[in-house]
């Protein structure tokens, strides 16, 4: 009998902690939903019918869902825009399509289960349940919680590194997520958030900015961004852009938007296409890489209207599409998760996983924040499956440092859920601050992830303002002990 090839046996299964299977992508089915049974393909298609069919309020999601979620949902939506959201309820059609996708039921009150569990619907459309109960926000949460605003060289931008800048233009985008960092200055204001405004025509702003970024040569990198540069009119942004791209000094320019997900028919309109084509060419021509990021948390939103959109950007000319999503619990939190999603981004999308993010500590936001000790372990967990230029880092955003991979923290007190974290550089507002690149500045896990002795003892802060000052004291200490460290290592 002639001898098999090498190889040609029957291959042998190896049990993995994560299995790889490839998954096509698939527009859902809107007309599964009571208020779009007679929706047409080329109404979905348009950019102009996604918006003006948004939903952004109660009584729009009832039209929409007919009787298919149960009074009781209802209730726990009102009682968070009443008392705990941050961010006003701003739906595109194309977003709410990927909540509940493969639901068939049709009885009154059958997608209500599937509602409350589905990991899109989590963080975009929060209800009150969905909050922690003791901790809706850590002690430590703020509106700002990165102190963009208080790093604005001039309005709207925030020159938080040496040579990277984040140019706000305009303060809305063509959906709200629950969780944004930028609560304080994105969208309407809400029953607990009164929110901050911009002053100036946005004309002038862009004037502004773009007069700084001449004064300052040591800024290569500009982040474009808002709210969603989608929002703003296409000649608007292409005239900042090509005025941009005369700043000789840039060498990076990056569009911000999650509505390449959200809307991506906006994206896909031949407007948008042309003009992106004629800013890659003059980009290209001067030598300076364009790159969109966009913003998606769960494989059920990378569709083929989402790949299409890429599509359309890199044809265009752009260098990349890159995606930087954010780890929520109940989204996106375990290993399957995060490599579903990368898998379908890289691979049916071609859009590359670039970074996921420790959600911010913003008000009301502890039910999606993760510990810097799980996020660790997904950074472990996702290692070794995508290729290596696709492979997203799993990033904690330090107040007063920056973006820090997780692995990067200099001490963790894990009972306390307090890690300390270092810089190598200067913020904008630390000129005159000598101790600036020596300090510690900490990060704080959610309170309910804690073991139970380190639960009580923030518990035992009765107040706010005793929980900081227990907080600045825990700081103080570790300080104070890696000082003690770093004089007997000099001593020895």
């Amino acid at each position: 009998m002639a001898d098999r090839p090498y190889g040609a046996e029957s291959p042998v299964v190896i049990e993995q902690p994560y299995q790889y299977r490839r998954r096509e992508l698939a527009e859902p089915d809107w007309t599964r939903f009571p208020g779009w049974t007679g929706v047409t393909e080329a109404d979905w298609a348009s950019a102009q019918w996604q918006r003006v069919h948004c939903v952004k309020n109660v009584k729009q999601l009832r039209a929409l869902m007919g009787d298919r979620l149960h009074e009781s949902f209802y209730e726990d939506l009102e009682a968070d825009i009443a008392h705990s959201a941050t961010m006003s309820m701003l739906l595109p059609p194309q977003m709410l399509n990927t909540m509940v996708p493969a639901v068939e039921e049709t009885a009154p009150g059958s997608w209500t289960d599937a509602f409350y569990a589905d990991p899109v619907r989590r963080y975009m459309l929060p209800v009150a349940s969905d909050r922690h109960a003791e901790w809706p926000s850590h002690p430590f949460a703020a509106r700002d919680s990165l102190h963009e605003h208080d790093m604005w060289a001039v309005e709207g931008l925030t020159h938080r590194y040496p040579t990277k800048v984040l140019a706000e233009l305009l303060s809305t985008c063509p959906q709200y997520c629950g969780h944004c960092t930028r609560m304080d200055l994105v969208g309407n204001s809400t029953p607990t958030v009164d929110k901050r405004r911009l002053a100036l025509k946005p004309v002038d702003r862009q004037t502004a900015i773009l007069q700084y970024l001449e004064t300052h040569p040591g800024v290569r990198d500009v982040v474009v961004s808002g709210g969603d540069v989608a929002n703003l009119p296409w000649r608007q942004l292409e005239s900042f852009l090509e005025r941009l791209l005369e700043v000789e000094t840039i060498r990076d320019i990056r569009l911000a938007t999650k509505a390449l997900m959200g809307l991506p028919q906006h994206w896909l309109q031949e407007e948008i296409v042309d003009g992106m084509g004629r800013i890659a060419k003059t980009a290209a021509e001067r030598g300076v890489n364009l790159a969109i990021h966009t913003h998606v948390n769960h494989v059920n939103s990378v569709t083929p209207a989402v790949a299409r959109a890429a599509a359309a950007m890199l044809d265009a000319g752009v260098r990349d599409v890159r995606n930087q999503g954010v780890l929520m619990r109940g989204v996106n939190d375990t290993q399957a998760d995060l490599l579903d999603l990368c898998f379908a981004l890289q691979g049916e999308a071609n859009i590359l996983p670039y970074y996921f993010y420790m959600c911010d500590m913003i008000p009301n936001a502890e039910h999606w924040r993760t510990s810097v000790a799980q996020a660790q372990d997904l950074q472990t967990a996702i290692m070794g499956y995508l290729p290596g230029y696709a492979t997203p880092r799993i990033i904690c955003d330090v107040p007063m440092v920056g973006k820090r991979w997780v692995h990067q923290l200099s001490e963790y007190d894990r009972e306390l859920g307090i890690s300390y974290w270092t810089k190598n550089y200067r913020t904008s507002i630390e000129a005159d601050d000598p101790d600036a690149l020596t300090r510690r500045y900490p990060f704080y896990d959610p309170i309910d992830t804690l073991p139970k002795a380190g639960q009580a003892w923030w518990a035992n802060m009765h107040a706010p303002h005793a929980a900081k000052e227990a907080g600045n004291a825990a700081a103080v200490r570790s300080r104070q002990a890696a000082a003690r460290q770093d004089a007997a290592a000099e001593v020895g």
